[in-house]
């Protein structure tokens, strides 16, 4: 194992710092999304989501002409069999160690178990004798349901638990959380093209995670309808903290999960810190010298048509243990706790108002990373008769051109303490396609990065009259630390 570069904690990481490690999807421009990550005994597991432009073109209101790949009318006549990979850093070698197997549907049709795995956990086994790697699963709607994988050697995934958590109505389960000795979970998706509102806002606890007992330990939304899914969890000091998805902008609760289920629950922060709707979601939630910070998003990489809300970029918040708080990245306001200023000097978005999620945070060596979801690329194939006017004014006066060359692809920003943040890339890495920032994790070899880029086998290029093949499609991973010879520069 490497030793821990201490430059590292005062230089932090640029651009120059991360190279690219896996790309094209792991050679499957199928494989759309890099959609969670670990570090397991000495590897880094990546799982994915695949053909997501297909399955939206099936599944959601989302208007597009072209569409950017090549959608078939079933989308499951591709391989969407969600995958894990495996990449063992000294041997800079990658291997496939877990392909979803096909079930059969209802109707008869031969379908896949996962179609992703929105989330990643390793704990360690009860008795601390060993650790394990969880990882939990995005069902199809005809499926049986989501269910929470575990693997013990990285290699075999069995299944812990009946589908759905023993039977409830949802698709997909996203967060997984360590706490006190026990796991939890809450549903994320239910049918009906309902990828984040799981009809079930329920936190749901494990004693061990392998058996796969999974029990209710607090009211359902907290006691409020509004809450549509209890959306992310963390643990930060003495509690476990939780956001919501909720129209009328997102909550925080906590809880120390001490005493007897159902515990007790407190109220952190609601309406989206007085922005309202245009805080809907508390999309990532990490913990940094001692304080809760809390990124924001609407569904739907920042529009969420079905809801008539947004565009709207995203904001950053941080919450003390006293729950007073600070605006560190936002619209300025009065709110029942006083007058908020974004710290940062930044406007929603760092400034950048195609940034819709704050998608994924991770501390490094000292540092706090904050990676984006960016949705300018899509304005490629955008229908642009269903833009607000002043919208397309504003498109049509910078054109596509100027917008894909200053704006395409996510970004990556750090910071020292929480309030000064510096840009990594605001280009994906260099790569339009890398529309988001879905996987950030801090091992002893340096952070890993991995992206979201669902334009791949093949996109229609600007310009274009026809598909064509897209070597940069796909997910792509990379790997960012300092070496001996960087620092001396």
């Amino acid at each position: 194992m490497p030793k821990v570069n201490r430059v590292g904690v005062e230089k932090g990481l640029g651009a120059r710092d991360f190279r690219l490690i896996a790309q094209g999807g792991f050679g499957d421009g199928l494989n759309a999304y890099a959609h969670s990550m670990a570090w397991f005994k000495e590897h880094l597991y990546v799982a994915t989501m695949r053909a997501n432009f297909p399955l939206m073109k099936r599944r959601l209101p989302i208007g597009m002409d072209p569409w950017p790949v090549e959608c078939p009318e079933n989308p499951f006549s591709l391989d969407l069999r969600a995958e894990v990979w495996r990449y063992a850093p000294l041997l800079n070698q990658w291997d496939r160690v877990h392909k979803s197997p096909l079930i059969q549907a209802a109707d008869g049709e031969m379908i896949p178990r996962e179609l992703g795995c929105r989330g990643m956990r390793v704990t360690t086994s009860e008795g601390g004798e060993d650790e394990v790697l969880f990882v939990s699963t995005w069902s199809p709607a005809r499926g049986p349901g989501p269910n929470i994988l575990a693997t013990r050697d990285g290699v075999n995934f069995s299944t812990t638990c009946e589908p759905g958590l023993g039977g409830l109505p949802v698709t997909t389960i996203r967060n997984l959380t360590a706490f006190r000795g026990r796991l939890y979970t809450t549903p994320a998706g239910s049918r009906g093209g309902n990828p984040n509102v799981s009809s079930h806002s329920v936190i749901y606890e494990s004693r061990d995670g392998e058996e796969g007992h999974w029990e209710p330990v607090c009211d359902f939304g907290f006691g409020d309808e509004g809450n549509k899914t209890i959306f992310e969890m963390v643990v930060c000091g003495d509690y476990l903290y939780a956001g919501t998805f909720n129209l009328e902008g997102f909550q925080i609760w906590r809880s120390t999960m001490e005493g007897d289920p159902p515990y007790s629950f407190e109220k952190v922060m609601e309406r989206g810190g007085g922005r309202g709707p245009q805080n809907q979601i508390a999309l990532s939630l990490y913990p940094f010298q001692g304080d809760l910070y809390v990124g924001t998003g609407i569904q739907g990489g920042g529009i969420d048509r079905q809801n008539k809300v947004g565009p709207a970029p995203p904001e950053l918040i941080r919450i003390r243990p006293d729950k007073s708080w600070d605006l560190i990245v936002g619209n300025p306001r009065s709110t029942p706790d006083g007058f908020k200023e974004p710290l940062s000097a930044f406007m929603p978005g760092f400034d950048n108002f195609f940034n819709g999620y704050f998608w994924r945070m991770c501390e490094h060596e000292g540092w706090l990373y904050l990676g984006t979801f960016d949705w300018s690329i899509a304005l490629l194939y955008a229908r642009r008769s269903t833009w607000p006017q002043v919208f397309a004014d504003l498109v049509n006066e910078l054109g596509l051109e100027f917008i894909l060359e200053n704006h395409a692809g996510c970004d990556l920003y750090r910071s020292r303490d929480g309030e000064n943040w510096m840009p990594v890339t605001t280009s994906g890495f260099q790569n339009p396609y890398n529309m988001g920032l879905r996987t950030l994790v801090s091992t002893p070899y340096g952070l890993f990065a991995g992206t979201a880029n669902p334009f791949g086998p093949k996109v229609w290029p600007l310009g274009g009259d026809r598909y064509v093949p897209n070597p940069r499609g796909g997910c792509e991973v990379f790997l960012g630390n300092l070496t001996a010879d960087e620092n001396s520069r």
